[in-house]
């Protein structure tokens, strides 16, 4: 605490005011950087976009979005990796809303004749936690995706759209 204290040009006291201990500041700094999370996928989803180049855009968008969120706060990547269940515990909301986001995008193409599936809320779970499952390594720098390299786009685009069968 004494060193959040210096680092933040407030006193010690100032900051029990507000938080009971690093943890709570901890919790507080991956909050907020959800909330700029948010507000990136909800510029996603608020685009005039078909469904299958939005749910594309979105994964784009979100493993850059936590690769910056990451690398932004240093402390944040040690602790990241430390404590995953930590993390884990802090996005549950978090992984909640981004299942929502991606079952709009899902039902919309659905709507529109784009999609053709049986279940969207468990599709969108299970793209959920595919998603969820690049985080590691592209936070690590082991996955470089790019929204901007069309190969990229189109391997992410087949793997979604048509899996990986052969066509019969």
């Amino acid at each position: 605490m004494n060193d959040i204290a210096e680092a933040s040009h407030r006193g010690r006291r100032t900051l029990y005011t507000y938080f009971n201990s690093k943890y709570d500041i901890y919790r507080a700094v991956i909050e907020s950087e959800l909330d700029v999370l948010y507000g990136k996928l909800e510029e996603v989803l608020a685009r005039d976009i078909p469904a299958d180049e939005k749910l594309i855009l979105l994964a784009f968008t979100r493993l850059g979005a936590i690769k910056e969120v990451v690398t932004r706060n240093g402390t944040l990547r040690a602790d990241f990796f430390r404590d995953i269940w930590q993390v884990e515990n802090v996005r549950k909301e978090f992984d909640r809303k981004e299942i929502q986001y991606l079952e709009t995008i899902i039902r919309d193409g659905l709507d529109r004749g784009i999609f053709l599936l049986k279940d969207p809320r468990q599709t969108a779970e299970i793209l959920h936690y595919a998603f969820k499952g690049l985080e590691v390594p592209t936070i690590r720098g082991a996955m470089k995706l790019d929204y901007n390299k069309k190969e990229d786009r189109e391997i992410i685009a087949s793997i979604l759209f048509k899996g990986i069968y052969a066509k019969k």
